[in-house]
């Protein structure tokens, strides 16, 4: 009774209660409105949230860290900057990540990285890594090669690629304090 009620505000609730003969025109006005109605409401929630279907974005972020003292002792020499930690958005899939001078860029295409890793097949997700040290799945491009010391007040460009997805972040080394 109650959907009777709500069906029919605006006309006789014997046209559109069971039981009772409605005509065809009725119906056919009353079925084309409510499916009017359904796709305009669906058309504009699609329309909302059209970024729902729209493929994701990779945000980069970089944090430079002080080393602690336990670390700078280890090491062989003081680096010029300090080690720099890159952070996605989400987990990533790497193929591919480099690091290139932005300057090096400017005046060439093909420009050297000096830091450069591949994924043949699978790698390990990933929503943080630090410059140079290893990321699981991934390998460096040339064997045997390990990254180039990071220059302080150098700008760089980092490179990531994740299947069909390519992103870059620019960075600049801060240089290490004692």
């Amino acid at each position: 009774m109650v959907f009777c009620f709500i069906l029919t505000f605006n006309f006789r609730a014997a046209e559109y209660c069971p039981g009772h003969n409605v005509s065809f025109e009725q119906m056919t006005t009353k079925t084309i409105s409510i499916a009017l109605a359904v796709i305009l409401l669906g058309a504009m929630s699609l329309y909302l949230n059209k970024d729902w279907f729209a493929s994701d974005s990779i945000q980069i972020s970089h944090r430079s860290l002080t080393p602690r003292d336990g670390l700078e002792r280890r090491a062989a020499s003081v680096p010029l900057a300090n080690p720099v930690v890159f952070l996605a958005n989400r987990h990533l899939k790497l193929t591919s990540v480099r690091v290139v001078p932005v300057s090096e860029l400017a005046t060439n295409k093909y420009a050297h990285p000096v830091w450069e890793l591949t994924s043949q097949s699978n790698s390990v997700p990933v929503d943080k890594f630090v410059y140079g040290h290893r990321i699981p799945g991934m390998k460096p491009s040339v064997k045997g090669v390990t990254a180039d010391p990071l220059q302080p007040g150098v700008a760089y460009r980092l490179l990531i690629e994740t299947g069909e997805v390519k992103t870059q972040h620019d960075f600049v080394a801060v240089p290490h304090l004692p």
